[in-house]
Protein backbone atom coordinates (compact mmCIF):
# COMPACT_ATOMS: atom_id res chain seq x y z
CA UNK A 1 0.00 0.00 0.00
CA UNK A 2 1.34 2.96 -1.12
CA UNK A 3 -0.41 7.05 -0.92
CA UNK A 4 -0.70 6.81 -4.79
CA UNK A 5 -3.42 3.51 -4.07
CA UNK A 6 -5.03 5.72 -1.53
CA UNK A 7 -4.92 8.71 -3.69
CA UNK A 8 -6.26 6.30 -6.51
CA UNK A 9 -9.23 4.87 -4.47
CA UNK A 10 -10.30 8.16 -3.17
CA UNK A 11 -10.44 9.55 -6.95
CA UNK A 12 -12.41 6.49 -7.91
CA UNK A 13 -14.90 6.98 -4.96
CA UNK A 14 -15.29 10.62 -5.58
CA UNK A 15 -15.68 10.05 -9.50
CA UNK A 16 -19.12 8.30 -8.50
CA UNK A 17 -19.97 11.86 -7.70
CA UNK A 18 -22.77 12.83 -4.49
CA UNK A 19 -24.33 10.76 -2.26
CA UNK A 20 -27.86 10.94 -3.33
CA UNK A 21 -29.61 9.91 -0.48
CA UNK A 22 -29.96 13.12 1.08
CA UNK A 23 -29.06 15.50 -1.86
CA UNK A 24 -31.44 17.97 -3.46
CA UNK A 25 -31.48 21.01 -5.80
CA UNK A 26 -33.55 23.91 -6.39
CA UNK A 27 -33.83 27.18 -9.27
CA UNK A 28 -34.55 30.24 -8.34
CA UNK A 29 -36.78 31.30 -11.19
CA UNK A 30 -36.65 34.70 -12.58
CA UNK A 31 -39.26 36.50 -15.49
CA UNK A 32 -40.04 39.45 -16.76
CA UNK A 33 -43.56 40.58 -16.46
CA UNK A 34 -44.55 43.70 -17.50
CA UNK A 35 -41.23 44.76 -18.04
CA UNK A 36 -40.43 44.23 -14.60
CA UNK A 37 -38.18 41.31 -13.25
CA UNK A 38 -40.18 39.04 -10.79
CA UNK A 39 -39.47 35.93 -8.91
CA UNK A 40 -41.63 33.13 -9.46
CA UNK A 41 -42.84 31.40 -6.53
CA UNK A 42 -44.71 27.66 -6.77
CA UNK A 43 -47.20 26.41 -3.65
CA UNK A 44 -46.96 22.76 -3.24
CA UNK A 45 -49.86 20.47 -3.85
CA UNK A 46 -51.89 19.67 -0.62
CA UNK A 47 -51.61 16.03 -2.00
CA UNK A 48 -47.89 15.82 -1.39
CA UNK A 49 -46.72 13.97 1.74
CA UNK A 50 -43.91 16.66 2.25
CA UNK A 51 -44.51 20.25 3.38
CA UNK A 52 -48.53 20.14 1.54
CA UNK A 53 -49.50 23.61 0.64
CA UNK A 54 -45.96 24.86 1.17
CA UNK A 55 -44.13 27.73 -0.50
CA UNK A 56 -40.96 26.83 -2.22
CA UNK A 57 -39.00 26.85 -5.35
CA UNK A 58 -38.61 24.43 -8.25
CA UNK A 59 -36.61 21.68 -7.06
CA UNK A 60 -35.93 18.23 -6.31
CA UNK A 61 -34.01 15.48 -5.20
CA UNK A 62 -30.76 14.39 -7.00
CA UNK A 63 -30.98 11.40 -9.12
CA UNK A 64 -28.12 8.69 -9.22
CA UNK A 65 -25.10 10.59 -10.98
CA UNK A 66 -26.69 13.32 -11.88
CA UNK A 67 -24.98 16.84 -11.07
CA UNK A 68 -26.91 19.31 -8.77
CA UNK A 69 -27.74 22.02 -11.70
CA UNK A 70 -28.82 19.28 -13.69
CA UNK A 71 -31.26 18.65 -11.23
CA UNK A 72 -32.29 22.19 -10.79
CA UNK A 73 -32.91 22.19 -14.12
CA UNK A 74 -34.74 18.94 -14.84
CA UNK A 75 -37.14 19.64 -11.78
CA UNK A 76 -37.89 23.25 -13.31
CA UNK A 77 -39.26 21.65 -16.57
CA UNK A 78 -40.87 19.08 -15.00
CA UNK A 79 -42.70 21.00 -11.85
CA UNK A 80 -43.63 23.98 -14.38
CA UNK A 81 -44.01 21.74 -17.58
CA UNK A 82 -41.80 23.97 -19.84
CA UNK A 83 -39.08 23.34 -22.19
CA UNK A 84 -35.07 22.98 -21.86
CA UNK A 85 -34.66 26.19 -24.12
CA UNK A 86 -37.21 28.26 -21.93
CA UNK A 87 -34.84 27.86 -18.92
CA UNK A 88 -31.44 29.49 -18.51
CA UNK A 89 -29.22 29.25 -15.46
CA UNK A 90 -27.46 31.84 -14.65
CA UNK A 91 -26.01 31.88 -11.34
CA UNK A 92 -25.00 29.69 -8.30
CA UNK A 93 -26.12 30.34 -4.60
CA UNK A 94 -24.07 28.69 -2.02
CA UNK A 95 -25.44 25.05 -0.84
CA UNK A 96 -27.22 24.56 2.15
CA UNK A 97 -26.65 21.83 5.08
CA UNK A 98 -29.96 21.60 6.93
CA UNK A 99 -30.00 19.82 10.43
CA UNK A 100 -32.12 17.70 9.11
CA UNK A 101 -29.41 16.04 7.46
CA UNK A 102 -29.78 16.63 4.30
CA UNK A 103 -28.36 19.40 1.26
CA UNK A 104 -29.71 21.59 -0.97
CA UNK A 105 -27.83 23.58 -3.95
CA UNK A 106 -29.55 26.63 -4.99
CA UNK A 107 -29.69 28.04 -8.77
CA UNK A 108 -30.61 31.20 -10.18
CA UNK A 109 -32.09 30.88 -13.46
CA UNK A 110 -33.92 32.60 -16.03
CA UNK A 111 -37.36 31.57 -17.52
CA UNK A 112 -37.41 32.97 -20.89
CA UNK A 113 -39.66 32.49 -24.46
CA UNK A 114 -42.65 32.30 -22.06
CA UNK A 115 -45.27 34.40 -20.66
CA UNK A 116 -46.33 33.38 -16.74
CA UNK A 117 -49.61 33.04 -17.93
CA UNK A 118 -48.38 30.46 -20.70
CA UNK A 119 -46.52 28.37 -17.78
CA UNK A 120 -49.15 25.22 -17.75
CA UNK A 121 -47.40 23.82 -14.19
CA UNK A 122 -48.00 20.40 -13.19
CA UNK A 123 -50.59 20.43 -10.44
CA UNK A 124 -49.22 16.47 -9.49
CA UNK A 125 -46.97 18.82 -7.92
CA UNK A 126 -47.57 21.88 -7.79
CA UNK A 127 -51.04 23.80 -6.29
CA UNK A 128 -50.37 27.27 -8.16
CA UNK A 129 -47.56 29.54 -9.28
CA UNK A 130 -47.37 33.60 -8.64
CA UNK A 131 -44.67 35.67 -8.74
CA UNK A 132 -42.88 38.75 -6.78
CA UNK A 133 -41.38 41.85 -8.15
CA UNK A 134 -37.66 41.85 -6.91
CA UNK A 135 -38.09 45.75 -6.96
CA UNK A 136 -40.91 44.65 -3.81
CA UNK A 137 -38.29 43.55 -1.85
CA UNK A 138 -35.92 46.64 -1.94
CA UNK A 139 -37.64 47.59 1.45
CA UNK A 140 -38.89 44.55 2.64
CA UNK A 141 -36.70 43.07 5.98
CA UNK A 142 -37.76 39.18 6.71
CA UNK A 143 -38.47 38.78 10.63
CA UNK A 144 -36.57 36.69 12.29
CA UNK A 145 -36.38 34.21 14.61
CA UNK A 146 -34.39 31.12 16.34
CA UNK A 147 -34.50 27.72 16.93
CA UNK A 148 -31.96 26.06 19.24
CA UNK A 149 -30.98 22.62 18.79
CA UNK A 150 -29.51 20.37 22.09
CA UNK A 151 -27.95 17.14 22.08
CA UNK A 152 -30.07 13.88 23.36
CA UNK A 153 -28.39 11.11 23.44
CA UNK A 154 -29.13 6.85 22.83
CA UNK A 155 -29.80 5.45 26.29
CA UNK A 156 -26.53 3.20 25.00
CA UNK A 157 -24.13 6.48 24.46
CA UNK A 158 -20.87 5.00 25.88
CA UNK A 159 -20.41 7.99 27.91
CA UNK A 160 -17.17 5.97 29.44
CA UNK A 161 -15.36 6.30 26.70
CA UNK A 162 -15.77 10.35 26.53
CA UNK A 163 -13.48 12.69 28.63
CA UNK A 164 -15.64 13.69 31.17
CA UNK A 165 -18.48 11.39 30.45
CA UNK A 166 -21.79 12.72 31.46
CA UNK A 167 -20.70 15.77 31.76
CA UNK A 168 -18.59 16.68 28.14
CA UNK A 169 -19.29 19.86 27.24
CA UNK A 170 -21.67 19.31 24.37
CA UNK A 171 -22.47 22.53 22.36
CA UNK A 172 -26.05 23.50 20.95
CA UNK A 173 -26.64 24.47 18.00
CA UNK A 174 -29.01 27.46 16.56
CA UNK A 175 -31.06 28.04 13.70
CA UNK A 176 -32.37 31.05 12.36
CA UNK A 177 -36.04 31.16 10.57
CA UNK A 178 -36.69 34.01 8.27
CA UNK A 179 -40.31 34.75 7.04
CA UNK A 180 -41.40 36.91 4.71
CA UNK A 181 -44.57 38.53 3.42
CA UNK A 182 -46.28 39.30 0.24
CA UNK A 183 -49.92 39.75 -0.22
CA UNK A 184 -51.61 36.28 1.53
CA UNK A 185 -48.83 34.22 1.13
CA UNK A 186 -46.05 33.14 3.56
CA UNK A 187 -42.21 32.57 2.33
CA UNK A 188 -40.63 31.00 5.41
CA UNK A 189 -37.93 28.38 6.05
CA UNK A 190 -35.20 27.13 3.63
CA UNK A 191 -37.01 28.74 0.62
CA UNK A 192 -36.73 32.54 2.75
CA UNK A 193 -33.25 31.58 3.05
CA UNK A 194 -31.87 31.32 -0.14
CA UNK A 195 -34.49 34.05 -1.23
CA UNK A 196 -32.49 35.92 1.34
CA UNK A 197 -28.99 35.44 0.42
CA UNK A 198 -30.07 36.34 -2.96
CA UNK A 199 -31.50 39.67 -2.33
CA UNK A 200 -28.62 40.88 -0.47
CA UNK A 201 -26.31 39.65 -3.06
CA UNK A 202 -27.92 41.81 -5.11
CA UNK A 203 -28.18 44.79 -2.62
CA UNK A 204 -24.69 45.12 -2.87
CA UNK A 205 -24.43 46.24 -6.66
CA UNK A 206 -27.77 46.74 -7.79
CA UNK A 207 -30.90 49.17 -6.68
CA UNK A 208 -33.44 46.70 -6.65
CA UNK A 209 -36.06 49.47 -6.85
CA UNK A 210 -34.84 49.97 -10.33
CA UNK A 211 -34.76 46.59 -11.35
Amino acid sequence: MNYQQISDALAKSRARGYDHSAMFAVMLPLIYIDNELHILFEVRSFDLESQPGEICFPGGKMEDGEHPSNTALRETMEELNISQNQVKIIGELPPYTTPFQFSIFPYCGVLQHVSFEEINYSTDEVHSIFTVPISYFATQKPEEYTLTFEMKMDDQFPYHAIPNGKKYGWRTGTYKVLFYYYQQHVIWGMTAKMLHYFLESLKQHLDLSKI
